[in-house]
């Protein structure tokens, strides 16, 4: 299955081949250097590369590792079974090893977090551990203080260097796939997502069955029409506003977030717009985690309708 999945089958497998601002990359390339792993906390956005170069510090040290996926299994028993059966084992390749928690702001914050502590304690002559988050706040305060916390944030006199790179990675992919390419598209589509890598290659890949990459495959976000919705909000039809999110439920949540913020001047009373901007901000905050993303919408549009105030 990975070997079709072009975010796996393209994954960098080293440090050098990563797209990371200069100074996470020749921090990353410092610890190869030194052969000495810490745990770590890697925090930043989704598709950013923090799984990524996790695995590839592991290989390039030459490291038994595991990844384990705390939206998956975020219980305590996880860590009392695969976890510990792994960190108390002898590496076969005589040094430590290393246990990556994919999505560790998913693991339960009451129980199995205060337990990781004690594991990264306990077995610290013989493991590693590397954390991944796309929240830090989501993490307790004991387990940031026991890894080096790092940031995966693209500083802004960077983005168009980076961008470029990513530009170049994909015309790489898409030639080894014999897929045509369109330039403009494709640096739209970086625009559009980035510094989301992993978002932009899946949707290359969703839309090169064709056999071409085209303007088909850019989602203008500007078209997103709003004004229905705005008045089923603001003569609070509760019936119309649902249906308006079942119609439209293949757009990006965080393009509608976004969209019906910017036409909070032109539909919302100046005095209720804080209002406006604290509730969508909440539910987009909760959209990373919640399992029906069009539940989460329709109650984000039913607050907005109760205490929001129209012109």
């Amino acid at each position: 299955m990975k070997e079709h999945l072009w975010v796996e089958k393209y994954r960098p497998q080293s440090i050098s081949e990563c797209i990371l601002p200069s100074q996470l990359k020749k921090d990353f390339k410092q610890i190869l250097k030194q052969k000495e792993l810490q745990n770590m906390l890697l925090t930043g956005t989704a598709g950013t590369g923090k799984t990524t170069v996790a695995k590839a510090l592991c290989k390039e040290l030459n490291l038994d590792y595991i990844i384990i996926n705390g939206s998956e299994e975020s219980g305590i028993d996880t860590l009392r079974n695969k976890i510990k059966q792994f960190a108390s084992s002898v590496s076969l390749e005589g040094g430590y090893k290393v246990v990556i928690l994919d999505e560790a702001d998913y693991l339960n914050p009451q129980s199995t977090q205060p337990a990781l502590r004690g594991f990264i304690e306990e077995f610290s002559a013989n493991c590693r551990f590397i954390l991944t988050c796309n929240f830090k706040n989501r993490i307790i305060e004991p387990l940031h203080s026991r890894c080096s916390v790092v940031e995966f944030a693209i500083p802004k006199g960077q983005r168009q260097e980076l961008a470029n790179d990513f530009y170049m990675r994909l015309v790489h992919i898409l030639g080894i796939e014999k897929v045509e390419s369109d330039e403009a598209v494709l640096a739209e589509l970086i625009m559009k997502y980035f510094p989301d890598y992993r978002r932009i290659i899946n949707e290359l890949q969703r839309y090169s069955a064709s056999g071409v990459i085209d303007s088909g495959i850019l989602v203008n976000v500007n078209d997103i029409s709003v004004s229905n919705l705005m008045n089923n909000l603001k003569v609070k039809d509760f019936r119309k506003m649902r249906q308006w999110v079942v119609d439209n439920i293949d757009i990006e949540p965080t393009a509608m977030f976004r969209k019906i913020y910017d036409s909070a001047n032109e539909y919302v009373d100046p005095q209720s717009i804080p209002q406006l901007i604290l509730i969508l901000a909440d539910y987009q905050y909760k959209d990373s985690f919640v399992a029906d993303h069009e539940l989460n919408m329709v109650a984000c549009l039913t607050e907005i309708m109760a205490g929001v105030q129209f012109k």
